[in-house]
């Protein structure tokens, strides 16, 4: 018989010039996925697409010891404006390579060469383990339903995060 599943402290930043709680799908579906799976949401917010608000809510996240994990969703396109991936880089201490290479490559299925514009990311910081995911809803259930919901399960064998995130279960960073 396998173990219980450990739920997670999972927060949810939606980066969005015009998105609001009531037209935040990326947001929402994320929401549904991570508390359908048993872990709980700790907070979510949506903030403007610039770089030192992102950075703002994301270092306050990491410093709070009760969230364990912090899904962004949006700004990690090319415009002008999408700048989650320089807002964030800056405050890991370990980059999940892996992560951005498995998401593209799984969405190429689904959007074609259009995957290259993604700048998704994952890393660790502070034993918080952080996913920047595209602001659009397919990408987010790509990511969630390809590899988030297998890695932030304590149960998925032979590794996960959430072994790094979970007082006294792994090496925390």
């Amino acid at each position: 018989m396998s173990a219980a599943m450990i739920p997670l402290n999972i927060a949810i930043l939606t980066i969005s010039d015009t998105r609001n709680f009531s037209t935040d799908r990326s947001g929402e579906l994320l929401t549904e996925r991570i508390t359908t799976a048993g872990h709980r949401l700790a907070d979510r917010q949506i903030v403007a697409d610039d770089i030192y608000r992102i950075r703002a809510v994301v270092s306050t996240w990491i410093a709070d010891e009760s969230i364990q994990v912090i899904l962004t969703t949006g700004g990690t396109g090319f415009t002008g404006r999408d700048s989650t991936p320089e807002a964030v880089s800056v405050l890991l201490d370990k980059r999940i390579e892996g992560f951005g290479e498995q998401f593209r490559q799984l969405s190429f299925s689904e959007i074609g060469s259009s995957t290259i514009q993604s700048r998704c990311l994952g890393g660790l910081a502070n034993a918080t383990v952080i996913f920047c995911l595209p602001g659009s809803s397919g990408a987010c259930r790509t990511a969630w339903d390809g590899l988030l919901a297998e890695q932030l399960d304590s149960r998925h064998r032979p590794c996960n995060f959430a072994d790094l995130v979970i007082p006294g279960r792994g090496q925390h960073v």
